[in-house]
């Protein structure tokens, strides 16, 4: 991208008289200023757009990306985009298609309530045992990330919001010490974003409503009441859009 040269977001352009189209995703990668970054930088830029993409729904499931095409909107070379694509490819996000590019994993309902169950037998043992021992102040000390995930919900960015959960759990799973239980849940928890082809992006509502049981959970984990912290995090994963 030439130094300077703002960020450009263009709408995902799909003919729906011809099935497998080409769909492009509003996916905007910013270079930065002086000189041209080096291409590990821009595979993690082009990495990142993606995945955004992905969780708002641009890139549709069953939809088929080619390399070159994806580079052209992004104006780089199509190699930084081959390396975030298989990069997805190994997270399961998509699947090569042979001389035609990489197509988005179609996944439904019952996938993700899947995922949810897994995601559930590993965190709420955590939370519970760590609301037995962590005090009052590091529970507090993620309040802004519970915060910033209520903002991103509100203001209806789900790829914001995406982080934003993702952030939080995070921080309060490295309560536990155990390096190996966060990239375990990271890895699953991202997977739990992408919507399912059955259903749909979540609704900015229910975004909202995830974020705001952060708050109550973190409410509940400072006062050390265990029956309400137990019973908020079991239904976090039962019902939520985004756990």
């Amino acid at each position: 991208m030439d130094n300077g040269q703002r960020n450009e977001e263009r709408p995902v352009e799909h003919d729906p008289r011809r099935p497998g189209a080409e769909a492009r995703p509003r996916v905007p990668v910013q270079a930065g200023p002086g000189a041209a970054p080096r291409r590990h930088s821009l595979r993690d830029q082009v990495l990142g757009a993606l995945r955004s993409a992905l969780v708002t729904g641009e890139m549709r499931p069953g939809a088929v990306y080619s390399a070159p095409v994806l580079a052209e909107r992004f104006d780089v070379s199509a190699t930084p985009v081959r390396e975030a694509m298989q990069q997805l490819v190994r997270e399961g996000a998509v699947e090569v298609v042979h001389n035609r590019g990489f197509r988005v994993a179609e996944r439904t309902g019952h996938d993700l309530a899947q995922l949810a169950e897994v995601r559930a037998l590993i965190e709420v043992p955590v939370v519970l045992e760590l609301a037995r021992t962590v005090c009052a102040g590091r529970w507090e000390a993620l309040r802004p990330l519970a915060q910033a995930s209520v903002r991103a919900a509100a203001d209806g960015d789900r790829a914001a919001y995406a982080e934003a959960d993702r952030a939080f759990h995070r921080a309060l799973l490295a309560l536990s010490g155990n390096a190996q239980l966060v990239t375990v849940a990271e890895e699953l928890h991202r997977r739990a974003q992408w919507p399912a082809a059955d259903g749909g992006a979540p609704h900015p509502a229910g975004l909202l409503a995830d974020a705001t049981e952060h708050e109550v959970l973190l409410d509940a984990l400072i006062r050390g009441d265990l029956p309400t912290v137990e019973s908020l995090i079991r239904e976090h994963f039962s019902g939520s859009a985004w756990a």
